[in-house]
């Protein structure tokens, strides 16, 4: 069975929406406005390029990495590895052509049986909506966080508000930065 990771950029209030400036919202792109930049807080990040075998995002989230992540050279093993966007209404005529193999996948349960399958780890960046549903559904097993310490009050946060059964987590790796990140690598208990 694969380990599907969400990664997240996520606010001491939960916020882990527009962290790069894409969103709506007054506060978009705090992760650049609010916290001073130190390249070790962002190792994992690296770690995380290097070891997916596989990347899973919403339709919301391929549609903003799609025409930029593939020409960027930071970005250049993500290009390889195969990609799969969940999504009830994209079709095949939306898929960029330089971004490596893509499929659609319509359901949770298509994540559950792509995680049923051979391979390594399967990163998640980004797609709170799809992330929610993963969450709820206990398909994550790894999430890997990047705490900001900024309270930013509005945008979408990482964890729906649904009334689920409790999940205790194990906390596997952790670091506290300079700038204040705080990263937290945790496991689901299962």
């Amino acid at each position: 069975m694969r380990t599907l990771i969400s990664t997240a950029f996520v606010s001491l209030d939960g916020v882990a929406d527009s962290p790069g400036g894409e969103g709506g919202y007054r506060n978009a792109g705090w992760t650049f406005k609010e916290v001073e930049f130190l390249p070790e807080a962002y190792e994992l990040k690296g770690r995380e390029e290097e070891e997916a075998t596989a990347m899973l995002l919403g339709r919301t989230s391929y549609e903003a990495f799609a025409p930029v992540w593939p020409g960027m050279p930071e970005f250049a093993r993500y290009k390889v590895i195969p990609k799969y966007v969940v999504s009830s209404s994209l079709t095949d005529a939306y898929l960029v052509d330089d971004w490596g193999d893509t499929t659609i996948l319509r359901s949770l349960e298509d994540v559950a049986a792509l995680k049923e399958t051979e391979g390594g780890p399967i990163i998640m960046h980004g797609s709170l909506t799809l992330h929610h549903g993963l969450s709820d559904a206990g398909l994550i097993d790894r999430y890997h966080l990047l705490v900001f310490p900024v309270l930013l009050g509005a945008g979408k946060r990482l964890f729906s508000e649904s009334d689920v059964d409790a999940r205790k987590l194990r906390i596997v790796e952790h670091g506290v930065y300079a700038n204040g990140i705080q990263k937290q690598v945790l496991d689901v208990v299962r």
